[in-house]
């Protein structure tokens, strides 16, 4: 067996070239190291864990070896979630001292003596240490703060406001070249509250970051630099990856760059050990499902945010094929879309990942699923097959008996009955098979495609209403079946008048389509 090598697949914290293997960071840093060269003022948004911090580090190294800018990259981690101006700006100030003794040991900064009677007045305490910083270096200053969007409140009203003046004031006074404020939010979403936005109302008439530069943003690995990444692997073990999967990799993750890495640490480091083995596509479908199981930190994260009023009107409609009750620029799509959730895919929204795509319902119906008391060897046929007409009727009867009512008290309420189903399938499934999802936003269905050993499965929800016809979902599953090359699937048709007696809603039976046999059960 192979030694294990000093370089690593990282799925925490900034990667680091003497250990990690990762990719050029300059490659996903062009428009930004244009922007500072412009001497800008600029918001660099991007979802958690895409290597912001990665590539602002390498930026500082960058330009000091460039020797022409001081770059300065400042974590604001410690102000977080702290509305009070006066500890937060503490925190902010303790932090800018910090990185300028780690990372410029040779400028001179100010005294304690100097911090302390600034901070007496907390509303320009960051304007003052910055000005002076400014004073000292003999070159431009370019500032690089980190979780910028973490400060809330009355502390992020006073930050913004502080930096505005520095802008303001950059041709008369000591001022930084060019400012980047690093996040998960565009500019417009720092502040939420309404007394919060009255306070800054500037920030869409002569704000820095609405005047001079742009939200940029860094993008995903590409399939081909997924390739390269692991690929690095090879080289520094022998231990090849198997085009599948690498395809795998890709697909199951579209590039996102914490799940390219855990997907290729899990193969590599739980998985298959022994280097003169190849990682196939089925470890990578092993190490996704370990992942979600085990919720691992950038899930968990992720998924914490499910709840928050903003990204549930959003999400809803698209767990439930609808149409998005908001236009492109809404903020609150862009909200979503900087988190990481959605991505936009030839003019059509859809969730950012297939990971993603299985983790949002899971995580919504994860107390469902565990008040679920049916087996998965009730619908285990003596064949080892998954006997589907019996799953199906079982189904209805638990939508009859509990499960209208379950759905009705998720707080995703338009896609409640397809998650209500996805928990009862998920629940069987759980014992031998895995479940593939697609939101078809905009045509009210959901495809699901069940897996269990050689079987597939085609299954397809859709809520039927008074101005809704059968014809419509079966000429969508029709569809879904070609794609996968099927000859037979299932509509499960939510009927949602509730004026219908449950002798009218609940049915089962086939209809030949297209030379397609479509089983029909109504909910």
């Amino acid at each position: 067996m192979a030694k294990t090598p000093a370089h690593y697949f990282n799925t925490s914290g900034p990667c680091n070239k003497d250990e990690h293997y990762m990719l050029p960071p300059e490659r996903r840093l062009g428009r930004v190291m244009e922007l500072v060269e412009r001497r800008h003022w600029f918001v660099l948004a991007a979802g958690r864990q895409t290597g912001k911090t990665t590539s602002l580090r390498w930026l500082v190294e960058h330009e000091q070896a460039q020797g022409e800018r001081l770059a300065v990259w400042v974590d604001l981690e410690s102000a977080r979630e702290d509305p009070s101006v006066a500890t937060a700006m503490r925190s902010v100030v303790s932090a800018f001292d910090r990185s300028l003794a780690m990372q410029c040991a040779d400028l001179t900064r100010p005294d304690d003596a100097s911090i302390e009677a600034w901070l007496r007045t907390p509303t320009d305490a960051v304007v003052r240490y910055v000005s002076a910083i400014c004073e000292a270096s003999p070159k431009p200053v370019v500032l690089l703060l980190d979780e910028a969007d973490g400060l809330v409140g009355a502390a992020m009203v006073s930050f913004l406001t502080q930096l505005r003046v520095l802008y303001l004031s950059r041709r008369d006074a000591p001022a930084p070249a060019s400012v980047a404020l690093v996040g998960m939010r565009a500019i417009r979403d720092y502040t939420l509250s309404q007394e919060d936005r009255r306070a800054v109302t500037w920030l869409g008439t002569t704000s820095p970051f609405n005047v001079t530069a742009e939200l940029v943003t860094l993008a995903s690995f590409t399939r081909d630099e997924v390739g390269e990444l692991l690929e690095q692997h090879t080289t520094a073990t022998g231990q090849r990856f198997e085009d599948e999967a690498i395809e795998r990799v890709w697909f199951l993750s579209q590039g996102q760059p914490w799940l390219v890495n855990a997907l290729a640490d899990y193969a590599v480091d739980r998985l298959e050990r022994d280097r003169s083995k190849p990682i196939t596509a089925a470890h990578i479908d092993a190490a996704k499902d370990a992942m979600i199981l085990e919720r691992r930190t950038h899930l968990d994260s992720l998924l914490a945010r499910l709840q928050e009023p903003r990204v549930r009107r959003v999400l809803d409609p698209v767990v439930a094929g609808g149409r998005l009750p908001f236009n492109d620029v809404d903020a609150d799509l862009q909200y979503v879309v900087g988190l990481g959730l959605l991505r936009k895919v030839e003019g059509r929204w859809e969730v950012a990942n297939p990971i993603y795509r299985e983790v949002i319902p899971r995580a919504l119906t994860a107390s469902a699923q565990e008040s679920l008391d049916q087996p998965t060897a009730w619908y285990v046929g003596a064949d080892g097959s998954l006997d589907v007409p019996k799953l199906m009727t079982a189904w209805q009867t638990f939508w009859r008996k509990d499960g209208h009512l379950a759905a009705e008290g998720f707080s995703y309420k338009e896609s409640g009955p397809h998650l209500m189903l996805m928990a009862f399938l998920q629940r069987i499934v759980n014992g031998g098979g895995r479940i593939e999802r697609e939101y078809a936003l905009g045509k009210g269905a959901l495809d699901l495609l069940i897996e269990w050993k050689t079987q597939r499965v085609v299954v397809e929800t859709k809520l039927r209403r008074d101005t809704e016809t059968e014809d419509e979902a079966h000429e969508q599953i029709v569809r879904y079946l070609d794609s996968l090359g099927q000859s037979e699937g299932w509509l499960v048709l939510f009927d949602l008048r509730s004026t219908a007696p449950w002798s009218e809603r609940l049915f089962q039976r086939d209809r030949a389509v297209d030379g397609r046999v479509v089983h029909v059960i109504g909910c």
